[in-house]
């Protein structure tokens, strides 16, 4: 009798999440039956668009205690970052602001657009993290200058699953005219406090990361008393998203968005204690292999797990458990290189030990997993 094939797990849940059923359904009826353009004023099939996208708006807005004219909807967090970055470029030429900050384990969509700034003549300060993987506060205190308009920091890093210390950074930010942008890609709707500091002046949301769909998410600008921010649009034509991201909005995506981010803050509860059942299981099951961890463990999020087991590569072990888990060694925009992660050697880490590094990351749909087997596996490879 032929063996049982064993039973592929996907544990690449920081690179995108599985669709949430509920979401799956909301997203059908608006593909399906309420198809309507949210821009048709002259029949109801366009005014339920508008006020379907009117309720998604309210539903991102209430996850940072924000305001329904303070969402943009955009076609994720890359767009957003791009816009929170590059639409500031006439502000700062115009005041003579022209010095931003980030930090050395910013996504490539943060990085990338911040580089083309610093070709165009900005100053650029690129704060160094600890060997735990987050921004020391001191360190942005010590980089701030007068010029200074922006600051951007991830909320959680997509590699490691370290929180950075937002409220923390925010603090050293008050009375400095800095805007303050996160990009929440990985956060949003799972750490939920942290962003509802209104001193958070942008906030970058991707809805495959939290059981929408690919291709839409947000960008949340907040206003400052009366004052919305300066940002001026990279694209152009029809002023949709107040002039800010023209184009037809997408009904079915953004409705399925708002849907997602509700079910965030109602299920947030029980959502983060499966995924800490499944993170101590796994954990236990490693204990064994003698397991080395990227970051402050106190600080990553639940659902993640960064971990190198010594004398194995990464992606010898990738292709050796591909018939049990899907896991990656890296964000999954990078994974095509094989340099070593620029995250974990801004961590500290040589080459070699960033190249034995594997993410394992999971979600409340997430089946029972067997991590005994997973780390069986991995013994024989030593």
């Amino acid at each position: 009798m032929q063996a049982p094939v064993p039973i592929q797990i996907y544990l690449d849940c920081n690179a995108t999440t599985p669709l949430e059923p509920g979401v799956c359904e909301v997203l059908f009826h608006y593909l399906t039956e309420e198809f309507g353009n949210e821009g048709s004023r002259t029949h109801e099939f366009g005014a339920r668009a508008k006020q379907a996208v009117q309720r998604a708006r309210d539903q991102v807005a209430a996850v940072v205690s924000a305001k329904r004219d303070e969402v943009i909807f955009t076609s994720g967090a890359t767009e957003s970052n791009n816009l929170a970055i590059l639409g500031l470029r006439e502000a700062a030429r115009s005041t003579g602001r022209m010095h931003v900050i980030t930090s050395t384990i910013e996504h490539k969509a943060v990085l990338e657009p911040i580089d083309a700034l610093e070709r165009e003549g900005f100053s650029v300060t690129r704060l160094p993290v600890t060997a735990r993987g987050y921004v020391d506060p001191s360190i942005l205190a010590n980089a701030l200058r007068p010029e200074t308009i922006l600051v951007s920091v991830m909320q959680a890093n997509n590699e490691t699953g370290v929180l950075q210390p937002l409220s923390e950074l925010a603090a050293v930010l008050d009375g400095h005219p800095a805007y303050f942008h996160t990009d929440a890609a990985q956060g949003f709707g799972k750490d939920l406090d942290t962003l509802r500091n209104s001193r958070i002046d942008m906030i970058s949301v991707s809805g495959h990361k939290i059981f929408a769909p690919k291709g839409v998410g947000a960008l949340i600008v907040r206003r400052r008393g009366y004052d919305r921010l300066p940002l001026r649009p990279l694209v152009f034509g029809g002023g949709q998203e107040r002039g800010l991201r023209p184009g037809t909005l997408p009904v079915a995506l953004i409705v399925a968005l708002g849907t997602a981010a509700e079910m965030a803050v109602h299920d947030n509860g029980a959502r983060k204690s499966r995924c800490n059942a499944l993170r101590a299981e796994a954990m236990k099951a490693f204990e064994q292999l003698n397991p080395r961890y990227s970051g402050d463990q106190s600080k990553v999020m639940p659902h993640v797990l960064n971990v190198a087991f010594k004398g194995l590569d990464s992606e010898a072990l990738i292709v050796a458990i591909k018939d049990l888990a899907a896991i990656s060694n890296g964000s999954a925009c990078t994974s095509t290189s094989y340099t070593p992660s620029h995250v974990l050697k801004a961590m500290g880490m040589s080459d070699d030990e960033a190249n034995a590094c594997v993410r394992i990351s999971w979600c409340h749909l997430t089946p029972d997993v067997d991590w005994n087997a997973l780390a069986a596996r991995i013994a024989t490879m030593r």
